[in-house]
């Protein structure tokens, strides 16, 4: 307890989102300082389990700089990001100025201020679609839409500012993150959320009618889109591990976060709907632009290098523990 506090305090960035806000409470939970900077645009300030919440947006320099001077930060988690790949693709510059533009304001920042450490949220769709779906780290990058391209000009970022600066960075390439946390005291809140886990169990407490089956002809198992879903909770203990391999002089890298194996849209579907007692209604439709048949990580390098040991690696804990929070969400609001 007392080591976490002596190292100086973990700025989290989106903190009271659905990845930052489990993140916050690991970090929490082992005695860290941890500070949360989230506008609330899309985060809820009850799930800032730990710390303290400051309420204001990471392209303001002015109140970074000043967080970072008097919270005596020594890491930055950032975390906020605006995150909807069909809203990029709509309103491009809405993702370039939060995504992009906010992250190289919050850079500066931080050089400014001799910030140690650095553990950036990025994302699978960076790789666009690849050829081969076993995605390792040194895969092209060649996103296909702005949310992807907003996320690699970050990356690219980070790493020519590490490379002028004594500043370490790990960034994590998340694929599907789904599941909230096993005792259910935060989860996925987000509105209009597109995420498969997601949208099935809102489907499976009523929320929905139904759901769709973007495309049933591809070259897979079952003939539906197969992906990497990756426990929230899983996630979060990559970045304290990241946090760990940092502080212990780790250099510079950027790694997949994902199971290395993938469900597709029909086995997340049924998982759902045998979890909650029937099948949920499904209608099957085209494939959308964009949609590669499948995109699974080799990660194999996040175990070595950050000794990660992923504790939720089961699509059944996935969905029971989505299918939870969903139910005491419909509780809430009653």
């Amino acid at each position: 307890m007392g080591e976490a506090n002596s190292k100086g305090s973990i700025l989290v960035t989106g903190g009271a989102g659905y990845i930052g806000s489990h993140v916050v409470r690991q970090l929490g939970e082992r005695g860290e300082n941890v500070v949360v900077l989230d506008n609330l645009s899309t985060g809820f300030k009850e799930a800032v389990l730990y710390g303290e919440l400051i309420v204001g947006d990471t392209g303001d320099m002015e109140l970074v700089s000043r967080i970072l001077k008097e919270h005596i930060v020594e890491t930055v988690m950032h975390f906020a990001a605006h995150t909807i790949v069909p809203e990029s693709v709509e309103n491009p510059l809405k993702y370039y100025r939060n995504n992009t533009a906010n992250t190289r304001n919050m850079l500066e920042c931080c050089q400014k201020h001799g910030i140690k450490h650095f553990v950036f949220s990025s994302t699978a769709a960076v790789y666009g679609e690849p050829e081969d779906p076993n995605i390792t780290e040194a895969s092209p990058t060649q996103p296909i839409n702005p949310y992807g391209m907003s996320k690699l000009m970050s990356e690219i970022m980070l790493r020519d500012l590490a490379a002028a600066s004594p500043m370490t960075h790990v960034i994590l390439r998340y694929f599907n993150v789904a599941g909230c946390d096993p005792e259910g005291r935060i989860g996925q809140s987000t509105e209009k959320a597109t995420l498969l886990t997601k949208v099935a169990v809102e489907c499976a407490v009523g929320k929905r009618e139904q759901v769709y089956i973007f495309g049933t002809d591809f070259n897979t198992p079952d003939g539906t889109g197969v992906r990497d879903y990756i426990h929230v909770e899983d996630l979060a203990s990559a970045h304290i591990k990241a946090l760990d391999y940092l502080r212990n002089g780790g250099e510079s890298i950027t790694l997949n976060a994902g199971y290395g194996h993938g469900y597709s849209v029909r086995e997340v579907l049924e998982m759902v709907g045998r979890v909650n007692g029937k099948p949920l209604k499904t209608i099957e439709t085209d494939r959308r632009a964009g949609d590669p048949p499948a995109l699974i990580a080799k990660a194999t390098k996040i175990r070595s290098i950050l000794g990660w040991n992923p504790q939720h690696d089961d699509l059944e804990v996935i969905v029971s523990s989505a299918l939870n929070w969903e139910r005491k969400l419909l509780e809430r609001n009653r």
